[in-house]
């Protein structure tokens, strides 16, 4: 495809442009003095708006561009309903289980005080490890992303619009904390819903027929009932997605900053229908762009069709879209992740100061960022980065999730199993081709492997991230009852 004939500073211009908004915002909006509290959740007093459009903004980063349109391409419609449901489900957990663990804490600040009381310091130090590199794989991620786009339309060097984009989110948000980022996930809202409406009617309005006779005609194989990656991509990216959101700190923030329960509920119904239906959108654009030209580049599957007549106007409106997507889910990121040190930095070193944890926090998030710069700037794959950072969160979130409910569960038999469905996970996590793992390929041969596991390394890599676990608590279950 022909570049778009966008200039890389006339990129970054844009960029720089919607962060002075952003920062200015912070600015007029930002309280002088902040204690942990309020830096990690506000004043608790969000209402209905506030928190349905902080919850939908935060929830749907830049990699909504990329991921599930680039899901379709192969995955079909199952990757894409499963991509949709994964990213709304946790809403619908919280929906129940939010007012539970507000009730418990009502002054909590954290899922990780929780895992504390309920499963002690080895589970959480666990579940810290998984969160953070969880929320630092997506922040790469988001980067990543941005980075990769205004490559594409514009040639722009991935580094300068890592350390931009960076550079923006830290200025506005380590001073503003929670509340700033509530505030301009309001703005952020408000600019991809207009943009995301009109690249519906932009794409279906152009087809010049049916978009789901199209995807019929063109790639039946892809809707089709009887082709098996529909039924393995929905499970896959439904388990993923849905697994991860729960440990996002960001959610959890904006559970415990509602100002009722009743507020809570509601946001998270909209919110969920909200991401639902934007998210499908995305993926069902990797179907329509994949039946026009199956050649396409899969992360590009929704910018070969949003770009392909080079208009001016689109290629701003796609623009200004990306960066509010990715504004606002980098500043929720980059809070959470700081919140996560100050509320359990004591618990990872006991020689930290109490009065100056916010302080090394910041360092924290500094050296976090200084990583995350470096490795944007190699443009890997956005949807792989993603799947990574999922299969950790997998592994734990049967025995931290239910254990909630059922006591029986005590620290040892939590280790054990969160430790088993990671490595169980990682042995059969697929390199980049998708075509060998650790376990297969390298430790046993790919000639000694059922061509069902060799085409589906992916899946059975969460299938056992997630079932291993089970069958330990199972068994961990029937010898008790003998007892």
């Amino acid at each position: 495809m022909e570049k778009v004939h966008l200039s890389s500073n006339s990129s970054l211009a844009v960029i720089l442009l919607m962060g002075l908004i952003f920062i200015v915002l912070g600015h007029f909006n930002r309280k002088k003095k902040l204690d942990n509290s309020y830096y990690i959740v506000g004043d608790r007093n969000e209402n209905t708006f506030a928190l349905t459009s902080s919850i939908s903004a935060s929830a749907l980063g830049a990699w909504i561009l990329f991921g599930p349109a680039s899901a379709a391409t192969w995955g079909g419609i199952g990757a894409v309903t499963g991509y949709a449901l994964g990213t709304a489900a946790p809403m619908l957990f919280l929906y129940n289980f939010g007012p539970k663990i507000r009730k418990e804490l009502p002054k909590g600040l954290s899922l990780t005080e929780f895992i504390d009381k309920r499963f002690g310091k080895i589970v959480l130090k666990i579940c810290l490890f998984l969160i953070i590199f969880y929320l630092t794989i997506f922040l790469i991620a988001e980067v990543t992303a941005i980075s990769s786009l205004l490559k594409y339309i514009s040639n722009t060097s991935l580094w300068k619009t890592s350390a931009l984009t960076l550079l923006i989110c830290l200025t506005y948000i380590l001073k503003g904390g929670f509340k700033l980022s509530i505030e301009t996930d309001k703005y952020q809202f408000i600019f991809l819903s207009i943009i995301i409406i009109l690249s519906i009617y932009f794409i279906l309005g152009n087809l010049g027929s049916s978009s789901w006779d199209l995807i019929k005609n063109k790639s039946s194989n892809l809707i089709d009932k009887d082709y098996i990656p529909n039924y393995t991509a929905f499970l896959t990216f439904f388990i993923a997605v849905a697994a991860t959101n729960l440990f996002h700190q960001g959610n959890w923030q904006r559970v415990f900053s509602a100002k009722n329960n009743n507020i809570l509920k509601t946001s998270l119904i909209y919110s969920s229908i909200i991401t639902f239906t934007i998210v499908f959108w995305f993926g069902y654009s990797g179907l329509i762009s994949i039946s026009i030209n199956s050649e396409i580049v899969p992360d590009l599957a929704f910018f070969e069709i949003m770009l392909k007549n080079q208009n001016l106007v689109i290629v701003l409106a796609i623009l200004i879209l990306a960066i509010s997507l990715t504004l606002s889910t980098i500043d929720t990121l980059i809070n959470a992740i700081s919140s996560v040190f100050i509320i359990n930095g004591r618990d990872l070193n006991k020689n930290i100061n109490k009065n100056n944890i916010k302080r090394k926090s910041n360092y924290i998030i500094i050296i976090i960022c200084l990583i995350t710069f470096i490795i944007s700037s190699k443009g890997l794959s956005i949807l792989y980065l993603f799947l990574l950072a999922d299969l950790f969160c997998c592994a734990a979130v049967i025995t931290i999730f239910y254990g909630f409910f059922n006591k029986s569960i005590n620290t040892k038999i939590a280790t054990v199993s969160i430790i088993s469905g990671l490595i169980s996970g990682i042995l059969f996590f697929p390199n980049q081709n998708f075509q060998s793992s650790i376990l297969i390929g390298n430790i046993i041969s790919e000639n000694y492997i059922n061509n069902f596991i060799l085409s589906n390394l992916l899946f059975i890599s969460f299938m056992a991230a997630i079932l291993i676990p089970i069958l330990i608590l199972f068994i961990y279950f029937l010898r008790n009852s003998f007892k």
